[in-house]
């Protein structure tokens, strides 16, 4: 395994909408390897998720794992792997919440987004799969497959008003509101 180098703002890769993986591919040790790469890479970066155009790797896969001892998250979620994500808002509830990014290292800002979802993809061996997500879980998931369309957290805020650096964010801010 490696670890990948991880494409930040700026490079057209971010922007670039990604191809669809074709189903016979995703067995291949290639394809394999690209996702143990991905994942190690998300863990060296103490990140939650990681999409394909995030490491210069312009397919519809992402990798999302948080652990149970994660501060930042009321809940563990497993090592979860989306090959061509599909994602169905399941009722009108949205929800804002701080994000960041490995792109776009140092600074966090208030997003906007569903707050469940019904994901339809692939896992790593190919395997259909259908899953309701909600609260982190639900926001991890469209943060990653935004990245999958060519979009940022930042192509999301409402307004910059809560774009802050990391340092200061950890000093200064607490939770969004949802009143």
């Amino acid at each position: 395994m490696a670890i990948l180098k991880v494409a930040r703002i700026g490079h057209p890769v971010v922007r670039a909408a990604a191809r669809p993986v074709a189903p016979e591919a995703v067995a291949s040790p290639d394809f394999q390897r690209l996702v143990d790469d991905m994942v190690e890479t998300m863990h060296e970066y103490d990140g939650v998720g990681l999409a394909g155009p995030q490491v210069h790797v312009g397919l519809r896969v992402a990798v999302i794992e948080v652990p149970a001892s994660d501060e930042r998250t009321r809940g563990a979620v497993p090592l979860t792997v989306l090959v061509n994500p599909v994602l169905t808002p399941l009722g009108e509830e949205t929800e804002q919440e701080w994000e960041g990014c490995l792109s776009i290292p140092d600074l966090r800002g208030v997003v906007l987004r569903w707050r469940r979802l019904r994901l339809e993809a692939l896992d790593r061996h190919g395997a259909a799969y259908t899953v309701e997500a909600e609260g982190f879980f639900a926001r991890v998931i469209q943060h990653e497959c935004d990245h999958l369309d060519g979009r940022v957290y930042l192509d999301r805020m409402e307004g910059m008003r809560s774009l802050s650096f990391l340092r200061e964010f950890e000093r200064f801010t607490s939770p969004p509101s949802d009143e």
